[in-house]
């Protein structure tokens, strides 16, 4: 329930509590171990998973959280363990995806790139083998999309007044997963006048409330994604705004801005437009063939489901710039686009170009995220407690002959990737 609430401090410390009343229950070292990864604890993150790893040696979920962890080197890495465990398991026994999935990592690390991408397949595919998933659901939502919110909406339109809720309070920052969302999120929190509340559906909640006919967002009533998508286009859109800001008034935070940090929410820019006119939206954006390969070789505790098929993490990428494209298109003055690449090798600048953007004075203490504390809750929870760095960049080309095919369906539609 804490979880649920983005209570990670009262979640932690309900974890502590219960490896105090059991201290050798694996679970609950992996709980707690998971909270100090969150916060950014990593050497008793570390100690934890392994303690829960001696006690449950099939712990797949400790294994992967273990690996991923830090870069891990010749003198310090879990290849060998991995590989023992992998041969141990039966062909189609659920505990080889995390296990293939903390492999690859590892080896990855150690620059063993064709055994990598081996492990990665391997995991990814019996991942994908577990889900029941069709990409033309996604590309034809995104159509639908744009067929429904383009240059005929009222804030597009130039000289119009304003519709929506007037609030200047929600600052959204989206884009694909793993295009560097959480790095921003945590440059522009370390402002004085700046809270994040991480990801969150809040926004989705209240779209199906207005548009799904009265049904609560768990309903199995709920009317289907494309007839949401088209009653969405004729909602009270003041009335969204009203009810989103409300909502996250209700998390607790105080500050005078705060962040929406939901990748997915670039889905909604065209409702976000029209409900909250004084929002400001900072779209993350990566080349595309590093994009789609951080994409692949993460194993994601939930949604992305196109991630597990290179070819489905293509049509899906394929389908999202089309969609950035339209918005780009129609409402240019919506959201600034940043460049990871740009921000990893000119932080200050970038960062102060943000700012500027957000209407907030420069505090220098931006750059130094990592030092802070609070939660972390994403796919790059290790990764921001460490400074700026650039080495991700380019990182495709270990594989350019595996991605050789998803490069080539890039470029006939008409994405550049040299």
């Amino acid at each position: 329930m804490f979880l649920q609430c983005g209570q990670h401090g009262a979640a932690g410390r309900c974890y502590a509590r219960s490896l105090e009343l059991e201290p050798d229950n694996p679970d609950f070292l992996y709980n707690l171990a998971t909270s100090k990864t969150a916060f950014g604890e990593l050497n008793e993150a570390e100690r934890l998973f392994s303690r829960a790893i001696a006690l449950n040696p099939r712990d797949s979920g400790a294994w992967l959280n273990r690996s991923i962890l830090r870069r891990r080197t010749a003198q310090d890495n879990h290849v060998a363990e991995l590989q023992r465990l992998l041969a141990g398991l039966p062909a189609d026994d659920p505990d080889r995806v995390q296990v293939c999935f903390a492999l690859a990592r590892e080896l990855e690390d150690l620059g063993r790139f064709d055994e990598s991408w081996s492990c990665l397949q391997q995991g990814a595919h019996l991942r994908r083998l577990g889900m029941q998933y069709d990409v033309a659901q996604d590309e034809a939502a995104m159509t639908a999309l744009a067929r429904h919110f383009d240059a005929t909406l009222p804030n597009s339109r130039p000289g119009a007044a304003p519709q929506g809720f007037p609030s200047d309070r929600p600052i959204f920052i989206l884009g694909l997963p793993r295009s560097g969302t959480t790095l921003v999120d945590r440059i522009v929190s370390a402002h004085s006048r700046v809270g994040s509340l991480g990801e969150h559906t809040t926004l989705a909640l209240a779209v199906t409330r207005l548009a799904g006919g009265g049904f609560g967002p768990n309903d199995t009533a709920a009317t289907g994604k494309l007839e949401l998508i088209e009653r969405s286009a004729g909602l009270d859109f003041a009335e969204l705004g009203r009810q989103y800001c409300h909502s996250i008034a209700g998390f607790g935070d105080s500050s005078p801005r705060l962040i929406d940090k939901t990748p997915q929410n670039f889905l909604y820019l065209g409702l976000i437009h029209r409900a909250l006119p004084g929002a400001r939206v900072l779209h993350l954006r990566r080349h595309p063939l590093d994009s789609c390969y951080a994409i692949y070789k993460t194993l994601f505790r939930a949604g992305y489901p196109f991630s597990y098929s290179l070819q489905e993490v293509g049509r899906y990428y394929i389908a999202y710039h089309r969609l950035m494209a339209h918005w780009r298109s129609n409402i240019p003055q919506a959201f600034l686009d940043v460049d990871y690449e740009a921000l990893v090798t000119d932080p200050e600048g970038q960062s102060r170009r943000l700012f500027d953007y957000l209407g907030l004075s420069w505090e220098d203490g931006c750059l130094s995220f990592h030092r802070r504390g609070g939660a972390a809750a994403t796919a790059s929870a290790a990764q921001v407690r460490q400074p700026i760095y650039s080495r991700s960049v380019g990182l495709w080309r270990r594989y350019a002959k595996q991605l050789a095919p998803l490069a080539d369906r890039l470029r006939e539609q008409g994405i550049p990737v040299d």
